[in-house]
């Protein structure tokens, strides 16, 4: 059994609202997904990531505002109609049922027959690595094997649209990581349009095909996982997704300045104020002659962190901003790094330096 007969639905969303007196979870929100497509929505909490996911799976009814699977208005669609797996954060299984009892309940309200149930039920398990487990009840499983049934559920009456709340977040960071990877390779063998909440980067920027990060219950920035991370929209979307220093920068026509000095970029200026984005891997200490077009800082050592693999060190510039570096640890790294409170010269390079708009949305 496979889902190739069932063509996956892109997902268009046109001003959703959602209101909880005066704050707005979802504010007027417009969103494409296209078919076949793995989407992310990232965000903190209370930004509203899940109420749009509720909103898509039919569980929370929006203000106003359009949602098409397909050419298909699902709006005022009761869930049971819309055809969508859904994968909870809690699992939602049943206790008193068995692995396969709870994989076959979506096929048995359907009504299909006891012996198809059965090959579903095997293909569902099959698919998610636990062949075998279907007559085990639910409290024998571990936490990542739950998981398992409750997406071998989701899947089983092969729905051309998936929707996933956090379902790796219970697991310990060794399955977790694991697991990231088993979704991420089911999604390419079975092709369907999924959207998938998170609050973790990194999660999102391993799975996602695209990341659309929320705040506020506005969309900040839908973009690549790359672009999000190397080209983020503004400060929030820079400083939620991974690590950064912000140094604020002059703008002088076509130009930019931190500190007096003429920045060397590769891109055109934002509009606004800016702000000089260092990511700390992208930040090297100068050992030797560096290129023309490296733009370098001086500062002071304030302290270095061995972290097993990496080390992180930090410095303060001469206006009183500090930034941070990150390093591979190799047999000598630690012994070669400057002391605290020695003087330190670092750089960019060209391509590492980016301005961003300090605008928060």
């Amino acid at each position: 059994m496979t889902n190739q007969d069932r063509e996956a639905l892109p997902i268009t969303i046109r001003g959703v609202t959602k209101a909880y007196g005066r704050t707005k979870a979802l504010d007027a929100v417009d969103l494409d997904i296209k078919e076949g497509e793995f989407l992310t929505l990232l965000g903190p909490s209370g930004s509203g990531k899940t109420t749009l996911l509720m909103v898509l799976a039919g569980f929370t009814r929006p203000d106003c505002g359009s949602v098409l699977f397909g050419d298909k208005e699902v709006i005022h669609m009761p869930p049971h109609l819309r055809d969508v797996g859904m994968v909870f954060q809690s699992y939602a299984l049943f206790p008193h049922m068995t692995v396969a009892g709870n994989i076959g309940y979506p096929l048995r309200v359907r009504g299909i027959s006891k012996d198809e149930i059965e090959k579903r039920c095997e293909w569902a398990l099959e698919t998610v690595q636990l062949g075998g487990y279907g007559e085990r009840r639910v409290e024998q499983l571990s936490g990542g094997q739950k998981q398992r049934v409750a997406l071998a559920r989701a899947i089983v009456f092969e729905p051309q649209i998936l929707l996933m709340d956090e379902p790796l977040s219970a697991l310990d960071k060794k399955l977790r990581d694991h697991m990231q990877i088993e979704l991420r390779r089911l999604h390419e063998k079975l092709g369907m349009t999924t959207v998938y909440v998170t609050h973790d980067q990194r999660e999102a920027l391993t799975m996602s095909d695209r990341i659309a990060v929320v705040n506020h219950g506005k969309l900040m920035q839908v973009d690549t996982p790359d672009r999000i991370y190397d080209q983020p929209a503004n400060r929030f979307v820079a400083d939620f997704i991974g690590d950064s220093a912000f140094l604020p920068v002059t703008r002088s026509g076509n130009t930019a300045s931190y500190a007096g000095t003429v920045l060397k970029i590769d891109h055109a200026l934002p509009d606004g104020d800016l702000l000089l984005m260092i990511r700390p891997e992208r930040l090297k200490i100068q050992t030797g002659t560096m290129s023309d077009g490296s733009n370098s800082f001086e500062g002071i050592v304030s302290d270095v962190v061995y972290q097993g693999d990496s080390f992180a060190l930090y410095a303060t510039l001469p206006d009183g901003q500090s930034v941070s570096l990150r390093g591979v640890i190799r047999s000598s790294t630690l012994s070669a790094l400057p002391k605290v409170g020695a003087p330190i010269k670092l750089y960019l390079e060209r391509e590492d330096t980016i301005l961003i708009s300090a605008a928060e949305a």
